[in-house]
């Protein structure tokens, strides 16, 4: 039961093709047979493994990591032009948030056998992936994963959500967002740590990049750098947010410019299937002010590799806030339409080098 009087009504049930589970994640690795790489990449906070698998060849890299690269004016030095460039897929930074995961599982389903979950195959992506290497994370933040009842938001209400995903102060109140992030760590400052946080109660969205404070940060940064990855999409969910990819602060003005491009690319596609992306949003203006916005996790993987680093926040279907109330199965094909046309993208990106 929730505290504030709301009774939970968080055993929807979800279609059978919406995998998030650590289980889940767990089996689809140990049985999967086509991935190029698979391993267990790291370990939470909480002693729980981070689980990677990879389809595609990896790169070669070079002598100098990335910023020394720019130094001596050639990138090249990082990783050279002509390989076959590299996406990285993120699910459950945040762990309430679980379309990402509940996509990436059927993307998983797609490469080892041919079709998703529910059955369907997607010739389009297929096609797509094998110009690519995919490098996916399904959870990254098991322990937030671990203390989560739903399987999805689909179908909860707005306080419902909240407490799933920012948990509660000492006093029993909803954390909320953004009051969540006034506190940080908030170990020691709750009464249920929500699905933000792992388990030192760390969000890694708003670490210390510079000196990390969660070995999730830490890997998630050491994976990206690794793989001189091209393209890192961080998947997210934002109440009933319409497929929003966002464009952060403190990168390159042409790093924002592809997230726009491909932005567009989702709206084309998704106008053809009746399914609304974002619209593409004018680039971002110079970070200025007392408040500036945030240095995030989104932007600190862009420094380590030179990646389009983006932030996509999914639709989760909060049944009494205004906007759209998308299915299970919407959900999942948006992410699908987000993968193959950011799969596309980056293939052409390298063929234009």
């Amino acid at each position: 039961m929730l505290k504030n009087g709301n009774e939970g009504s968080f055993d929807v049930e979800v279609p059978s093709f919406w995998k998030t589970s650590l289980f889940d994640v767990e089996y689809a690795y140990e049985h999967a047979e086509k991935a190029t790489d698979k391993c267990i990449f790291g370990y939470s906070a909480g002693g729980r493994p981070i689980y990677m698998l990879a389809y595609g060849p990896k790169k070669a890299r070079g002598l100098a990591n990335y910023s020394s690269a720019l130094g001596a004016h050639d990138r090249t030095c990082y990783a050279a032009s002509g390989q076959t460039p590299t996406v990285v897929i993120i699910g459950a930074e945040h762990a309430a948030e679980t379309e990402g995961v509940a996509a990436i599982m059927n993307l998983i389903s797609l490469l080892e056998s041919g079709v998703d979950l529910a059955g369907n195959t997607d010739e389009v992506l297929l096609n797509a992936v094998r110009n690519v290497r995919v490098v996916l994370l399904p959870i990254a933040n098991p322990d937030g994963r671990a203390r989560i009842v739903p399987e999805a938001m689909v179908g909860l209400t707005g306080k419902e959500l909240r407490y799933w995903a920012q948990g509660t102060w000492s006093d029993g109140s909803l954390c909320g967002w953004p009051e969540c992030k006034r506190v940080h760590p908030v170990l020691g400052r709750t009464e249920f740590l929500g699905g933000y946080y792992n388990d030192d109660g760390i969000n890694v969205m708003h670490d210390n990049f510079f000196h990390p404070m969660a070995n999730e940060t830490q890997l998630i940064l050491d994976l990206c750098e690794d793989e001189a990855a091209d393209f890192v999409l961080h998947l997210h969910g934002g109440s009933n947010s319409m497929g929003d990819l966002l464009q952060p602060y403190y990168v390159t003005r042409e790093v924002n410019q592809s997230i726009y491009d491909l932005s567009a690319r989702c709206v084309h596609t998704g106008e053809r299937e009746g399914l609304e992306f974002g619209t593409p949003r004018a680039l971002p203006e110079v970070a200025k002010g007392e408040n500036p916005p945030t240095f995030n996790l989104v932007c600190a993987v862009h420094h380590v590799c030179g990646a389009v680093s983006v932030c996509y926040e999914s639709n989760e279907c909060v049944i009494d806030e205004p906007g759209r109330h998308l299915t299970h199965a919407q959900i999942v094909r948006m992410h699908m339409i987000l993968f193959a046309e950011c799969f596309a993208f980056a293939a052409e990106k390298e063929n234009k080098k």
